[in-house]
């Protein structure tokens, strides 16, 4: 499907940019275009590909700019057939504090890309959200959630023209800002890791699980549709005792929560799971079809509207410290801090 064509990445210097280029350099694809506001980290990764790929580096091209400026987007959409759509502000603190930059990214950025996208005929947009959408309590969720939204609106608008779909998913084990570089780091200070709750829960996905929820979405998307991996979890305080099992004991100091944070992390609400479709490893929530127009509908009998729970990272089957273990060796980015141990 990608042989020959040109994919488009929105905050592509970053943790899952960088996994899609390991993914795609080598293949036949015919250009990745990389997009982002750094020009700093555009300018690392063009040498480290020159580097390590000497024979494909070329078909990686770089456009600086920022989804908050559509004017920016135009020349690196223009000729895409494809775009994955990762740009966005997701520390859960900062957007606490800075609720505006999370609206102007999240949610005005994501209408500025699907409307340009849309304009210059891209075929499919694969958007990248996150598990804070679902009954969201802090801003950058509420973000998130709003950008779900437009997306919904945007796919119906441009169906038959540009797919337009969503993925949502769980905590990317060492992506930009997450928890297990900081606790390793930590603990080669000398230093007790800082934990906020140790009976919170969260999901637990590598990044090339991030990419294999946006292939699968790309390739079996309807307009609208949203897209969620089923995924492992654990409690704070077990993946704590996971990473001290690797890297050595210093102690644990309880902080207390963030702002923002939640006890537990829900990939799909009840209201979404009663009408999501099973996929094996995946479901699939299809958009909502209907119109502003009720009067063509009618109820007839009782009519359920949501399930009995939601996907959430308490009800999902929960990891072990020895299960957490395994999990985080399959990052490169343990398994290379072990080699510097």
């Amino acid at each position: 499907m990608f042989d020959g064509k040109t994919l488009l990445i929105t905050g592509g210097t970053g943790s899952f940019g960088n996994t899609v280029l390991k993914h795609f350099l080598t293949t036949e694809i015919g250009e990745i275009r990389i997009f982002s506001r750094d020009e700093k980290k555009q300018d690392d990764m063009r040498h480290d590909l020159q580097a390590r790929y000497p024979d494909h580096a070329h078909k990686v091209c770089f456009y600086i700019g920022d989804v908050r400026n559509i004017d920016s987007i135009r020349p690196a959409v223009r000729g895409v057939d494809y775009i994955f759509h990762a740009a966005a502000l997701k520390q859960v603190p900062s957007c606490e504090f800075f609720p505006m930059e999370a609206v102007r990214t999240n949610i005005i950025g994501t209408d500025n890309l699907l409307s340009a996208a849309i304009d210059a005929g891209v075929k499919k947009v694969v958007c990248l959200s996150t598990d804070k959408a679902a009954y969201p309590i802090n801003a950058m969720g509420i973000s998130k959630s709003m950008m779900e939204k437009i997306i919904g609106a945007r796919a119906r608008e441009a169906a038959g023209t540009t797919t337009i779909c969503c993925t949502r998913y769980g905590n990317v084990m060492c992506s930009r800002g997450s928890v297990i570089p900081l606790f390793i780091d930590q603990i080669k200070a000398g230093k007790p890791i800082t934990v906020t709750d140790p009976e919170m829960t969260r999901f637990l996905m590598n990044l090339d699980e991030a990419v294999d929820l946006v292939m699968f979405a790309f390739e079996h998307a309807n307009p609208g549709d949203l897209f969620v991996q089923k995924a492992d979890a654990c409690t704070i305080g077990d993946l704590a005792k996971a990473v001290q099992k690797l890297f050595g004991d210093t102690g644990l100091r309880v902080i207390g929560t963030r702002h923002g944070e939640k006890l537990y992390e829900t990939l799909l609400t009840a209201e979404e799971r009663i009408r999501s479709e099973d996929m094996g490893d995946y479901f699939r929530v299809s958009a909502d079809g209907r119109d502003l127009n009720y009067d063509k509908y009618f109820i007839d009998g009782k009519v359920k509207t949501q399930a009995d729970e939601s996907y959430t990272s308490h009800n999902t089957e929960r990891l072990d410290v020895d299960g957490v273990v395994k999990k985080i060796l399959t990052t490169d980015y343990v398994q290379e801090m072990l080699k510097n141990k």
